[in-house]
């Protein structure tokens, strides 16, 4: 596997770096983020956070903006950030260039439709290829966890949930729980999935979370200023599936705070002392 350095950044002792691959599974070329702490560099494989940004983002804002480096290298783990979407002029976009659909807003899914699965198999790229590649390249170990916002917290959640094999421990910020019922998740799994409703309920955490027989133990924040809280959030549904099956969720919900990565990075640290405590458990 070729990859192509972006960038190469010292950070806190470690070393943020961007790199490009060609990636199979989506069948174009992406970009990632990797986070090494000073214990990699080291020498010492450190076990790693996949972190899924939202609607509209890139690899970029979480590393930039959430403040999350100074703690991963004091606890000495490596954080990777994909690209929220395939890219590329060949992708398929909306043709009204909303922002909620297509380059940006993948929901982590493996689509079925036309024009959509030609590169929209993000769920393999993120539980598969990325992991693989990720292994095989940097001095990292095999214990994962994840963790996203908004968009990407709907897809850490979907992701831990439907392989709990793979990942330690998941968490999310401002989660989109139940996209099925929210305009959001509607307008995407319409377009990715098409009209079948098993299809949709496979990729709906409040459904899997209901259903679940084995868990990973996760971690949500909900900002209680949040302007999607009530449209597209819903976070009391992924709490109600969680009393039903038992599933060991911690939802911890915050006076003012809003949708930003102001709300991300206020509470970044207790995120990663959670992973880190599961990683090495």
């Amino acid at each position: 596997m070729t990859l192509e350095n972006l960038s190469r950044n010292k950070s806190f002792g470690g070393w943020h770096q961007q790199y490009n691959h060609y990636a199979s599974s989506l069948n174009c070329t992406m970009r990632f983020a990797i986070y090494l702490p000073p214990q990699a560099t080291a020498g010492a494989k450190v076990p790693v956070l996949y972190w899924l940004s939202g609607l509209t983002c890139t690899d970029e804002n979480f590393m930039q903006k959430a403040g999350a480096h100074r703690i991963a290298a004091e606890l000495g783990m490596a954080i990777v950030a994909p690209d929220t979407s395939p890219r590329g002029k060949e992708v398929a976009d909306d043709p009204e260039g909303a922002y909620d659909l297509g380059k940006g807003a993948s929901f982590y899914v493996n689509a079925t439709q036309p024009p959509w699965r030609s590169h929209y198999q993000m769920y393999d790229y993120v539980v598969q290829e990325l992991p693989a590649l990720v292994e095989a390249q940097f001095p990292v170990s095999g214990q994962r966890s994840i963790a996203g916002h908004s968009m990407g917290g709907h897809g850490a959640l979907i992701i831990a949930m439907r392989n709990p094999e793979h990942y330690q421990s998941v968490s999310a910020f401002s989660p989109i729980s139940n996209p099925m019922n929210c305009p959001w998740g509607q307008k995407a799994f319409s377009a990715y999935l098409g009209p079948q409703m098993d299809t949709w309920r496979q990729y709906d955490a409040s459904e899997l979370m209901r259903a679940a027989k084995r868990f990973v133990p996760a971690l949500v924040d909900q900002g209680e200023g949040d302007n999607f809280l009530h449209t597209e959030l819903k976070p009391e549904t992924l709490l109600a599936a969680a009393q039903i099956s038992g599933y060991p969720l911690q939802l911890r919900r915050h006076q003012d705070y809003d949708h930003s990565y102001y709300f991300i990075a206020s509470f970044i640290e207790e995120h990663l002392r959670f992973h880190r405590d599961h990683l090495t458990s």
